[in-house]
């Protein structure tokens, strides 16, 4: 295959540019742009055959400022370039794979972080298989499969020394950055107005949610890369810092109450972890969250809460929003409890296999209590339960519920065992990083589900899938010291 992309073979250099000129020439007579990409992505795909793990770290280059378009009236899309690109990465993992099944060591699989995954994987199999919209759920069970291999397989072969992670920092922190200044400076021409922060986004990300997730998640991972660069070129250190600067009153005008929380949850995750508390958080959030369930539901207390008409409204302020927020009269809020009542409701129907992936908004607005209904409940942009647990348990059961809460407590006992477990300041500083960008993400998926778009979805199994990595790298530097002694 290597010898179809030789480039010292004449045909070969004769067909490369033949392409490159009908390609300009196409897109001269037409204007379409998508014959001036035709050429970039012939020459990734030559990249890819002859040294893919160059492609891979434009690929995380081109994550986050990767945007979405639509194709046949709207009822199909895509994010561009990354998607593509997460095809042509499966296509080339399966040959290899095919070729070579032992080329996964066995480490990885027994890692009970993989193991989960894994399970996860598997029952999301099973609600496919019983879901309710199949369509939807097959096209659903697609883009796990190319998601997957390209966050949490692929990185076991890329992520090998400190110079990989250097790397990555790098190749995230640079289109993150710009991204970031791009829709700063928009909504400062708006004058940061709250109602139009949608607006400052545009394109870039999906929504001022998705931004501030990214965002949040991200900047934790900065403030360790500055530790980090303590003693290293002050340019780099200096920038790091005004990144960071520049990413607090980013945060701050994304208007977004949960990435702010996120912040705080990460800052705790890390003090949790160094002093060996970490293992209490998860089953102290879980437990005081089944004791609110019961709350709520003992003799319908939740009622108590519904909204009213003349008090529950969009806010046109920030201020305005956040004390709405806990006195109860926030719009969102409202909306929120609106779709848990009724995901909650619906999965007593259904509650081993769910009603399938993307099913949600098809079914739920029967179980819905007309009480807490606003007047976005009509939910034109089908969006689905704000809580990725009730995500699960609606569209996939409470297998897949209760593997995904286990999920979130092993990552962080595994991160502390990690931590302690390194000798090497770097990798301890960088299991930190991604305990705490994990920890964000977390927090954020608490009043959403974006696990499955391409750019939170990135960062939060790159985290998991690099814990991996670190496990074993840990291990090894552990038996290497006993050695030595």
């Amino acid at each position: 295959m290597l010898q179809l992309f030789d480039f010292n073979n004449l045909v070969a250099r004769i067909a490369a540019l033949s392409v490159v000129l009908l390609c300009v020439i196409l897109f001269a007579l037409t204007g379409e742009y998508l014959f001036a990409a035709v050429p970039f992505v012939y020459l990734f795909i030559i990249l890819s055959v002859l040294n893919w793990k160059a492609a891979y770290w434009i690929f995380l280059f081109t994550i986050p400022a990767s945007i979405q378009i639509w194709f046949l009236n709207y009822t199909l899309s895509t994010t561009v370039p990354d998607e593509p690109i997460m095809w042509l990465f499966l296509l080339v993992f399966i040959l290899s794979w095919a070729r070579n099944p032992q080329m996964i060591p066995r480490w990885w699989w027994q890692n009970i972080l993989t193991v989960i995954i894994v399970l996860q994987f598997l029952w999301l199999l099973v609600a496919v298989s019983f879901s309710k919209e199949p369509l939807y759920s097959i096209k659903f069970l697609l883009a796990k499969c190319w998601f997957m291999v390209s966050f949490f397989v692929l990185p076991l072969f890329v992520f090998r020394e400190k110079k990989d992670f250097r790397k990555a920092f790098a190749v995230l922190t640079i289109p993150i950055f710009i991204t970031a200044a791009i829709i700063f400076y928009r909504h400062y021409k708006i004058g940061f107005n709250f109602r139009k922060v949608e607006k400052a986004i545009g394109g870039l990300y999906y929504n001022h949610v998705d931004y501030s997730t990214v965002l949040s998640m991200f900047f934790p991972v900065l403030c360790i890369g500055f530790s980090l660069s303590k003693g290293k070129n002050w340019i780099i250190r200096g920038s790091i810092l005004a990144v960071i600067i520049f990413l607090l009153p980013a945060i701050y005008f994304t208007y977004a109450r949960a990435a702010m929380l996120a912040v705080i949850f990460a800052a705790a995750i890390y003090f949790a972890i160094r002093l060996r508390l970490v293992n209490l958080i998860m089953p102290a959030f879980y437990g005081l969250m089944t004791m609110l369930i019961f709350y709520m539901a003992h003799n319908n207390k939740y009622m108590d809460f519904r909204p009213t008409f003349e008090k529950t409204y969009m806010h046109k302020t920030w201020t305005d929003h956040v004390i709405a927020t806990f006195r109860g009269e926030d719009m969102s809020s409202m909306e929120r409890l609106y779709r848990w009542i009724a995901g909650v409701r619906m999965s007593t129907d259904r509650p081993l296999t769910g009603y399938g992936p993307n099913s949600f908004y098809y079914y739920y607005k029967p179980y819905a209590v007309s009480a807490f209904r606003t007047y976005v409940s009509r939910n034109n942009e089908r969006s689905t339960t704000h809580n990725y647990f009730l995500y699960m348990l609606v569209e996939q059961g409470w297998p897949a519920m209760i593997l995904y809460a286990i999920l979130v407590a092993v990552f962080f006992a595994q991160a502390q065992k990690i931590y302690y477990r390194f000798k090497d300041r770097f990798y301890k500083k960088v299991t930190l990083a991604l305990a705490m960008m994990f920890a964000a993400g977390f927090i954020n998926n608490f009043f959403s589900e974006l696990l499955e778009t391409h750019k939170v979805g990135a960062l939060f199994y790159l985290s998991i899938a690099l814990l991996v990595v670190l496990d074993r790298k840990s291990k090894e530097l552990e038996k290497d010291e006993l050695k030595l002694n």
